[in-house]
């Protein structure tokens, strides 16, 4: 089993930039595909970026490309979303997720295994 858990949510203003962890515990999340998605109030849970387990390979949401950038440190376990010019409309619940049979990422989030508890971003106005 793995765990996941999101931190660096916060309150920002807008133009802000914030960055978000995913630590993975229980074991190696090394060779897994990885995702971000994110569930703002009233919606459905959207994909925001995911990466294939080198870091080689990402992809990202057309509404974040050029703001935002996904990365990973595999020694460490942990996953990053790094968040840049950040809007109102960015305001969500962040999750981080990994795919356990996946050879890249995915944007459909049917295939991930395993889910964090999510982070709040609040981004004003």
């Amino acid at each position: 089993q793995v765990q996941l858990v999101e931190s660096g949510g916060g309150l920002v203003q807008a133009g802000g930039s914030l960055r978000l962890s995913c630590a993975a515990s229980g074991r190696t999340i090394s060779r897994y595909p990885m995702g971000w998605f994110r569930q703002a109030l009233g919606k459905e849970r959207e994909f925001v970026a995911g990466t294939n387990w080198s870091g080689g390979s990402t992809g990202y949401a057309d509404s974040v490309k050029g703001r935002f950038a996904i990365s990973r440190d595999n020694a460490k376990n942990t996953v990053y979303l790094q968040m840049n010019s950040l809007k109102p409309e960015d305001t969500a619940v962040y999750y981080c997720a990994a795919d356990r049979d996946g050879s890249s990422w995915f944007s459909r989030s049917y295939v991930y295994d395993y889910w964090g508890q999510g982070t709040q971003v609040t981004v004003s106005s």
